[in-house]
């Protein structure tokens, strides 16, 4: 009997926990049931991928760099994958802008449910934290995103995932440091990270069979958790909206991988469809990152010492997601709250959100302290800040899922047309965790 794909076990355990937490809102005490004895399997799975992210950032990155034979190639990598990254973060904000101009959302919301939106959300803690974040990320310098990228200290930097630059960053100069000093002195240093790459995409594999059940737990939570479901509908049409904007990255994806990569668009996206999964029921692109690896190294075939580079740096700075949500909410916030917006702020819109989304952090919720930004940025004004972020706050954990599920899409795409314009793009090789079972099991 054939075994059930990844992909499809991810994706049943999904629609089961999603009909399970909507039968477990009409259960007194369901949601409490969720919270105690399902949520934390989630949580465990997602501590698990992050327990995981640094090691393999780490070894997989030294491992590329110490492979080339040639500093420059590395300079060529590095170049054109952020010169990539812009180019479709930029795309993705115009079809944020051009689709909300065209359907104009926030002409549909009525003041009724304004107030209410407002009343329910403008003061809650989540909210005014986000514009706290957002005020402390406006107050620093314009080169302050750089200057976070260089640690002061290699140990916590590798103990905090949220400082991924930084890790990517140690990770680059010990790999040319070890390319200088010569391959003799060198090598014993790389035969440990070789090894240590080698474990760490084998716990990638182990931790992913719980990954059907884990999606179960994370999705039941999200339901049993969800808000007032009459705002959810008054807010369909905005939502809508940015799922359909998100649909057209997809296919501009599609377009990238059909006609430069020259690969089937719909065999690229089966091959990263469990990191795809992942992102949605994590809404975390930092810890879908292992899975992402996994899938686009010995799925898709990408050469480590491309896809260690530009995936870990995609993961940080390339969120055409998320980018492309800004401008859809910076716009709808603006057209329900009657706040003109000229070309030249649309523009502004384009600018700040490409240069907010590099200093982001890869974790859910990172979209609405970009938001607060862009929207200073066109002179939005501070005391209805609140409010607008209250207007979108109902839905915000639902299409942060989707714009997340982007987000991994766009860096896989990125990491695929970089190692064929370089000539790194091989057959796939996949591995399975049972690879070296027999030698080990005993009789």
């Amino acid at each position: 009997m054939k075994k059930l794909a990844l992909h499809w076990k991810i994706l049943i355990g999904m629609v089961l926990g999603i009909v399970f937490g909507l039968a477990m809102t009409y259960v007194d005490g369901g949601s409490k049931f969720v919270g105690d004895w399902i949520k934390p399997l989630g949580t465990i799975f997602v501590k698990l991928l992050k327990l995981i992210a640094v090691p393999l950032i780490l070894a997989s990155l030294i491992k590329g760099i110490s492979d080339l034979k040639d500093i420059s190639k590395f300079r060529n990598i590095g170049l054109r994958t952020i010169v990539i990254y812009v180019i479709t973060t930029v795309f993705a904000i115009t079809i944020g802008l051009t689709i909300v101009n065209i359907v104009k959302p926030g002409d549909g919301i009525s003041e009724e449910t304004i107030t209410k939106l407002t009343e329910t959300y403008a003061n809650s803690g989540g909210v005014q934290a986000k514009i706290a974040e957002a005020t402390k990320q406006k107050n620093s310098g314009p080169l302050q995103f750089v200057e976070d990228m260089v640690p002061e200290n290699a140990v916590q930097a590798l103990g905090n995932n949220k400082a991924m630059l930084q890790v990517i960053f140690f990770a680059i100069i010990l790999g040319i440091s070890m390319l200088l000093i010569g391959e003799e002195k060198a090598k014993p240093l790389k035969n440990f990270f070789d090894s240590l790459n080698e474990v760490v995409l084998k716990m990638v594999d182990l931790i992913m069979l719980s990954a059907p059940y884990a999606v179960f737990a994370l999705l039941a939570n999200v339901v049993v958790s969800s808000n007032d479901p009459d705002l959810l509908y008054a807010l369909l049409k905005y939502s809508l909206t940015v799922v359909g904007g998100l649909l057209l990255m997809v296919i501009f994806y599609m377009i990238i991988v059909g006609f430069f990569v020259k690969k089937n668009p719909f065999w690229f996206l089966k091959q990263i469809s469990p990191a795809q999964l992942l992102a949605f029921s994590t809404s975390s692109s930092a810890a879908t990152l292992p899975v992402t690896m996994e899938r686009v190294e010995e799925h898709v075939g990408v050469d480590k010492e491309v896809s260690s580079f530009v995936l870990p740096v995609g993961a940080t700075i390339n969120m055409d997601g998320t980018s492309l949500y800004q401008a859809v909410a910076a716009v709808f916030i603006a057209q329900a709250l009657g706040f003109d917006l000229t070309f030249a702020d649309q523009l502004t819109i384009i600018l700040t959100a490409l240069l907010a989304s590099i200093g982001s952090a890869a974790v859910p919720g990172a979209g609405m302290v970009m938001l607060v930004i862009v929207l200073e940025a066109v002179g939005f004004p501070a005391d209805k800040l609140a409010i607008g972020l209250a207007l979108i706050f109902a839905v915000d954990r639902p299409l942060d899922m989707c714009r997340t599920v982007i987000n991994v899409t766009g860096d896989a795409t990125v990491s695929t047309l970089v190692a064929k314009s370089v000539g790194k793009l091989h057959d796939p090789k996949p591995k399975e965790w049972d690879d070296h079972y027999d030698e080990v099991k005993g009789n």
